[in-house]
C-alpha cells in the first residue's frame, strides 16, 4: 500500500512540473506601449502551450502556441495614445499574469555611454545644471521610465534586471538627464504619454554595443571567446549588446536617441562604418524598418595627452558628422557651445535633450516653423587672398552674437595653420591671415576643447569642420 501511495505521489509531482509562464522585464506594471501599431509581446512557457493575451482596450483576444523551446511571440494592435490607463492579461492553461497601469504613447530607446547614462542627480562632484529643480518638479504619471541594469555577457541574454516606473522625483533623479529632458519635451509638445528605455554604460566603446555578426566584417576588431578576454566589461566587443540590447530587441519603439563616441576618439576613421553597421543591424533586429535614430555629437573637452595620447577629438566629431550622411533617417545635434574644458560630462544636459527632441518633433512628428538643424559647411573658394566659406541650412544667415570669431585657422600649401581673422558676410564667412597669402585650407574649432562661436541666427551652433583631408 505504501508503495502505491509513494508511486502516486511521485506521479503527481512529475505531472505537476511545468514551465512557469514568464515574460521579460521589459513587460511589466507601469509599462508604456507604442501607440497605434502592432506591438510584439513575447515570453516563455511549456512547449506547445497556448498563450492568450487580453488587452483591456479591446474585446479581442490574441493567441499563439509556444514553440519547442517554450518561446512564444504575439503581436497585438494598440490604440491611439491617450492618458487612459489599461491592463494587459497574459495566460496559458495553468498560469496568468496581469500587468496594471499600462499606458499607450510614444516609446523611445536611449543608449550610449556616460553622457547618456549621467543621471539627473549628476555624478559625484559633477552636477547637472538645474537638475535638482527639475527633479523636484518631475512628478508626471504620463512619463514612464525603465533602466536596463549594467550587464556584460559573452553570450546573448534573454532578460535583464529593471522595471517600469512612473516619473517621480525618486525615479527621475536616477534616470538619464539627456533622456529625461528629451522625453519631457516630447510629452509637453505632443500631449501624449512618453516612455523611455535607458540602456547605457559609461566609458563604453561602440563595438561593445554590437553583436558578433555585426562585427564579422571588421577584421581589426578582436572578439572575446572566454572571460579572460574581457579586460574591461564596457570596452569589450559584443558584451553590452549581449547583456543590455539583446534582451530588449524587438520591444516596439518609435525610435532611438544615442550619445556616445568619447571612448572611440582614438579610432575616428573607423567610427562611421561601425556606427552605420550598428544602426542598420539594430533596425534589422527590431524589425520595424528604418526607425528614427538621432544622436548627440560629442561636446568639446580637454583630452590631456599624458593620459590619453596625442589624439584630437575633433576627428571623432567629424566622423559623427559623416555618419549622419551615411545613416538614413538619422540626425545629429551639435553641442559645440556647452563643452567643458576639464570635464568630459557637460553640466548642461537640458540643451542636448531639448535639441534632440526638437529634431524628433520636426523630422518624426512633422512640427514646423522653427529651426532644428545646425548649418553645415558647403564649400570654399579663394578670392584676393581670402577663403570664402559657404554654408547650407542657413536661411537666416549666420551670427556670432556680436562677438569676435576666434576659432578659425587657415593654412597655405605648407599645411601650417595660423589663427585667422573671420568675418560673417550674410550666410558666408570670409577667413584670412597676413601669414597666409594663398589660402589652401581652413579649419573651424578643430581642437579637443573649444567654445564654438559661430551659430545660425536661430542659435544653433555649427559643428567643428575642416576643408582639408590632411592627417595632421
Amino acid at each position: 500500500m505504501k508503495k502505491i501511495v509513494s508511486l502516486l505521489l511521485l506521479l503527481s509531482i512529475v505531472f505537476s512540473v511545468h514551465a512557469e509562464l514568464k515574460l521579460p522585464s521589459v513587460f511589466g506594471n507601469n509599462m508604456m506601449l507604442q501607440q497605434d501599431t502592432e506591438v510584439k509581446i513575447w515570453g516563455w512557457t511549456d512547449k506547445g502551450e497556448t498563450i492568450t493575451i487580453s488587452p483591456s482596450w479591446t474585446q479581442r483576444k490574441y493567441t499563439a502556441k509556444a514553440d519547442n523551446s517554450g518561446k512564444w511571440i504575439i503581436k497585438i494592435q494598440t490604440p491611439a495614445a491617450s492618458y487612459q490607463t489599461y491592463n494587459l492579461a497574459v495566460s496559458d492553461n495553468r498560469d496568468s499574469i496581469t500587468f496594471d497601469n499600462v499606458l499607450i504613447g510614444e516609446v523611445w530607446l536611449c543608449s550610449g555611454q556616460s553622457n547618456m547614462e549621467m543621471p539627473m542627480k549628476g555624478f559625484k562632484n559633477q552636477p547637472v545644471s538645474g537638475g535638482n529643480e527639475a527633479i523636484f518638479k518631475s512628478k508626471n504619471k504620463n512619463i514612464r521610465l525603465i533602466t536596463v541594469k549594467r550587464t556584460s555577457s559573452l553570450t546573448p541574454e534573454a532578460d535583464f534586471v529593471g522595471e517600469w516606473k512612473e516619473a517621480t522625483p525618486e525615479s527621475v533623479k536616477e534616470f538619464s538627464a539627456t533622456g529625461y529632458y528629451y522625453g519631457r519635451l516630447l510629452n509637453e509638445m505632443l500631449d501624449v504619454p512618453v516612455g523611455l528605455i535607458l540602456s547605457s554604460w559609461g566609458g563604453s566603446w561602440i563595438e561593445s554595443w554590437m553583436s558578433k555578426d555585426m562585427l564579422s566584417d571588421f577584421n581589426e576588431v578582436k572578439l572575446p571567446k572566454t572571460e579572460e578576454d574581457v579586460k574591461e566589461k564596457n570596452r569589450t566587443p559584443t558584451t553590452l549588446f549581449n547583456g543590455m540590447i539583446n534582451p530588449i530587441a524587438g520591444y516596439t519603439i518609435k525610435g532611438c536617441i544615442w550619445y556616445q563616441g568619447e571612448s572611440n576618439y582614438d579610432r575616428a576613421a573607423q567610427y562611421p562604418k561601425l556606427f552605420q553597421r550598428m544602426v542598420s543591424e539594430w533596425r534589422n533586429l527590431w524589425g520595424q524598418g528604418e526607425f528614427p535614430f538621432y544622436y548627440c555629437q560629442i561636446a568639446p573637452y580637454d583630452n590631456p595627452a599624458e593620459q590619453h595620447g596625442h589624439f584630437n577629438a575633433a576627428f571623432l566629431r567629424e566622423a559623427q558628422y559623416k555618419s549622419a550622411q551615411m545613416i538614413p533617417n538619422s540626425g545629429m545635434v551639435v553641442l559645440m557651445d556647452i563643452g567643458e574644458e576639464k570635464c568630459i560630462h557637460p553640466r548642461d544636459k537640458k540643451t542636448g535633450g531639448d535639441r534632440l527632441a526638437m529634431m524628433a518633433l520636426a523630422k518624426t512628428y512633422g512640427m514646423t516653423g522653427y529651426a532644428y538643424e545646425s548649418p553645415t559647411f558647403k564649400e570654399m573658394t579663394v578670392e584676393d587672398g581670402k577663403a570664402i566659406l559657404s554654408f547650407e541650412n542657413a536661411p537666416m544667415w549666420l551670427t556670432s552674437f556680436g562677438k569676435e570669431l576666434k576659432q578659425f585657422e587657415v593654412a597655405g600649401e605648407d599645411k601650417v595653420f595660423y589663427p585667422a581673422k573671420a568675418e560673417i558676410k550674410r550666410s558666408k564667412v570670409e577667413v584670412s591671415s597676413d601669414k597666409v597669402s594663398a589660402p589652401v585650407a581652413v579649419r573651424y574649432a578643430f581642437k579637443d576643447f573649444v567654445m564654438g562661436d559661430l551659430f545660425s541666427t536661430e542659435g544653433l551652433p555649427l559643428s567643428s569642420f575642416r576643408t582639408d583631408d590632411w592627417n595632421e
